[in-house]
């Protein structure tokens, strides 16, 4: 018979049990342990997220949170340029003897009471009514018909705060080619720029000047009495070579629609150049007529049409209307004209003219102003009506400006005037504004409308 063998595994079984039990036992102390802990403590040892199956990983790209769009910096006025031009400079003899000294001229005290007014604006412009050619080239000083002046004139306009002048006008060749070459030559080394000549045909014809940060294209024009058929032209009676004709801005009433033509090419290389406003100076009408005639009506048409922000007129030695014109190809277009500034000095009286329109002149200023958008429009444009008080000093008769400013209330205090001629001012401001007011006023009230409306529109703040 066989004997039954011990169990051998029996004292390992008993173990495991032990080892059971104690484990059992250790469970129950912590579940005991655990509820007296604070909760915090409680949730760092119990798991609170649910154990879910794995999941494939998300190929999604994460949702980016939603951004406002980029706002664009709001419109602003940034920049504004007034602009003042003043009548002729009409450089009559007795004018000119009246800055003489032994064998100096000066000039300076004619401008004594208005230089204030020429160096308050941006950019001051005075048309320069006389040639400048020397006694050593065998001209002397003269008035009417052929004038020629010392070069001390330049000098005075510079001083008064004239920052160009005009030399396109039906005196320009009084003294010949010497005087035409030569009076560009003394304004150019006097730091003066000027526009209507130029010295040769690799010079540019017209200028683009940054005022305040606003680019002007400015150019300047005058009348011919005669063009021959080889494009040589006459002014004042006197013949141009055909290489002079060429460096004077000129035409004729015969041929307008060469004039618009050449203007308009003009105007464009202007614009490439940067010019953001265009100004046209020119020499028309009639002389002493306070009226403009129908070339002027039909030029300034025309100028208008072109895109021309400002037209002012000379030569006429007389004052004549502001008008704002519209563009026939835009309605919204509108250009600005006086069609004649007056005298600025000169030795016309009514005691040599009988016609005491030919004492007086004005200061006239447009502002042009620019927004951060590039906008430019004109904002305001004003007249300041001149008289040229002529008195007797240590027996020369004297000249000077004197600036009928309408904010100042005593032009006699300011101006250091006897009763009878304050009386006089008054007379020639009646007669000035009588023939602007009315366009002036209506050109201001189409300016502070317009803008408030483009001002509105581009949300200026």
């Amino acid at each position: 018979m066989r004997r039954r063998q011990k169990n051998q595994n029996k004292p390992l079984l008993l173990l495991i049990g032990i080892m059971v039990v104690a484990l059992i036992g250790l469970a129950a102390v912590a579940v005991s342990m655990g509820e007296d802990l604070p909760k915090t403590q409680q949730d760092a040892t119990i798991p609170t997220t649910p154990i879910t199956e794995a999941t494939e990983p998300s190929t999604e790209a994460p949702t980016e949170p939603p951004t406002e769009a980029p706002t664009e910096p709001p419109v602003t006025k940034v920049s504004t340029a007034t602009i003042g031009a003043t009548g002729d400079v009409l450089m009559h003899k007795p004018v000119i003897t009246s800055g003489q000294s032994g064998s100096s001229y000066n000039f300076d005290y004619i401008f004594t009471y208005a230089d204030d007014y020429y160096s308050s604006v941006d950019f001051a412009v005075a048309n320069l009514e006389t040639t400048l050619s020397s006694t050593t080239n065998g001209y002397s000083y003269s008035g009417y018909p052929t004038f020629n002046c010392p070069d001390d004139i330049v000098d005075a306009l510079k001083n008064a705060g004239f920052d160009m002048l005009l030399t396109a006008n039906n005196h320009t060749y009084d003294t010949g080619n010497t005087g035409f070459h030569r009076t560009q030559q003394v304004i150019e080394e006097k730091g003066l720029p000027h526009i209507g000549t130029r010295p040769s045909l690799e010079d540019k014809n017209y200028l683009v000047v940054d005022i305040n940060g606003i680019r002007v294209g400015m150019i300047n024009y005058t009348y011919n009495t005669n063009i021959s058929s080889n494009g040589a032209i006459a002014l004042n009676g006197i013949n141009l070579s055909v290489d002079n004709s060429q460096l004077i801005n000129n035409f004729s009433k015969d041929n307008l629609s060469g004039f618009y033509k050449k203007l308009e090419g003009e105007i464009q290389a202007m614009r490439n150049e940067g010019a953001e406003a265009i100004v046209l100076y020119i020499h028309w009408g009639d002389e002493y007529q306070t009226r403009e005639n129908s070339t002027q009506n039909a030029i300034a048409q025309q100028v208008c049409n072109m895109g021309v922000d400002v037209i002012v007129g000379n030569h006429p030695h007389v004052v004549q209307p502001v008008e704002l014109l519209t563009s026939q190809n835009d309605s919204s277009k509108k250009t600005l004209c006086v069609y004649s500034t007056g005298n600025a000095v000169s030795n016309q009286s009514y005691a040599s003219h009988s016609n005491y329109y030919v004492e007086d002149g004005m200061f006239f200023n447009f502002t042009f102003a620019k927004y951060s958008d590039g906008t430019v429009l004109i904002e305001s444009a004003r007249v300041i009506p001149t008289w040229v008080n002529r008195y007797t000093q240590g027996g020369t008769t004297k000249y000077q400006i004197l600036c009928l400013d309408d904010t100042v209330d005593n032009w006699q205090a300011q101006m250091d005037l006897v009763a009878s001629t304050l009386e006089k001012c008054q007379k020639s401001y009646n007669r000035t504004m009588g023939i602007v007011g009315e366009g002036i006023e209506e050109a201001n009230e189409y300016f502070s409308s317009n803008q408030a409306t483009v001002e509105s529109m581009l949300g200026v703040e």
